[in-house]
């Protein structure tokens, strides 16, 4: 059969109907039953169910994971990648006191490579699945000529849901509360182009290199997933904040779904993504507060490590940079911060007491 034209241009339809004819039976894993439609609509459809709340806020956010691609496309591994763009997503709405609700990825190309779609895809279904997550539609684009062969880019927009009076907007943080970090697994999406500069042009290693102080190789080092924290805040939340497990139900709380409690427990949340600790923290601090971050009050990864002896980076700019083993802050009125750390450790999350806040301007500071 002769090629078609726009596939002897580069942008091969056929291909691409032929790959994404199993995104139906796929995408089955992360459904939910306010989901509508089918998927390859125009839009995707869903019917949130307002009678569960009071004061429905929508929560939204859109990112990629960066550079991190370029140790994909070097391993040739690309079933986390997707992984690591939800999880990053569900973290950043998550911190508003936000359940996720669905979920769509672009991911563009030069060249459609079927395996290497399956993969991405299959990361993006099983991040979505293990969040509650649905995946409800996405966009492909072939564009030959515009990406280095091999390569490609992947980008993911959210949306959750949160009742008015229980979102988390870090009013309610003082001088004193306490300062708890959740253990990340590696960089997570960020600070991936100095770290590749570091090991890969001033240490000389190729990504396949065996580094014996990781027991891993640098490449799986940073190809390691960005951890989601979404299920366990929707938890704290529900036990300390909303005094239910759930949290969402009207029908399931004891309490009026308008009822802001006037001292919760948990007051604030940052995900510590680009920018560090210097850039994020401050996102949820009134202009009255500061952050201090103890060093050396958790235990620093490896890979941190490793990035700290030879990366001859100052030590205030690592801090903002990489998240340096901490990849959510959480802001607790102090005398409940050992309950909050018992509650996250049956929850099999590692947590440290990192700081606390004190009077200030609204600034990060690392001691």
């Amino acid at each position: 059969m002769k090629q078609k034209a726009y596939a002897r241009a580069g942008v091969d339809i056929d291909l691409g109907n032929a790959v994404k004819s199993a995104l139906p039976q796929m995408l089955q894993a992360t459904h939910r039953p306010e989901v509508l439609g089918k998927v390859g609509g125009f839009g995707g459809l869903f019917a949130l169910d307002v009678r569960k709340y009071r004061e429905p806020i929508l929560v939204s956010s859109v990112d990629g994971v960066g550079t991190k691609l370029k140790l994909a496309f070097a391993l040739d591994q690309h079933d986390t990648i997707g992984q690591d763009l939800v999880n990053h997503c569900v973290n950043d709405i998550a911190v508003l006191g936000a359940e996720p609700l669905f979920f769509l990825d672009y991911l563009g190309t030069g060249k459609l490579e079927p395996r290497v779609f399956n993969d991405i895809i299959k990361g993006f279904v099983q991040a979505c699945a293990e969040n509650g997550c649905a995946l409800i539609g996405g966009e492909t684009a072939q564009m030959p000529g515009f990406y280095q062969p091999g390569e490609y880019d992947v980008s993911g927009t959210i949306v959750g849901v949160v009742e008015k009076s229980r979102m988390l907007d870090g009013k309610a943080i003082r001088s004193g509360d306490a300062v708890i970090g959740l253990a990340s697994s590696g960089l997570h999406t960020n600070g991936y182009s100095l770290a590749r500069t570091i090991f890969f042009d001033q240490m000389k290693l190729k990504p396949e290199s065996y580094v014996p102080g990781l027991r891993n190789t640098i490449g799986r080092e940073l190809l390691k997933v960005h951890v989601s924290y979404g299920r366990l805040i929707q938890k704290l939340l529900g036990k300390f904040n909303w005094g239910q497990a759930s949290g969402l139900s009207r029908k399931s709380s004891g309490k009026p779904m308008g009822r802001r409690d006037a001292c919760p427990t948990i007051k604030g949340l940052a995900h510590i993504t680009g920018g560090g600790f210097v850039d994020n923290i401050p996102r949820v601090l009134p202009g009255n507060c500061d952050v201090v971050i103890r060093k050396g009050s958790w235990q620093m990864l490896p890979i941190f490590q490793l990035i700290q002896a030879k990366g001859g980076v100052p030590n205030d700019e690592l801090y903002q940079v990489f998240n340096m083993g901490i990849g959510m802050v959480i802001i607790v009125a102090a005398d409940k911060a050992p309950a909050v750390m018992k509650y996250i450790g049956a929850q099999k999350h590692q947590a440290w007491l990192i700081g606390q806040v004190v009077q200030g301007r609204g600034e990060t500071k690392i001691l």
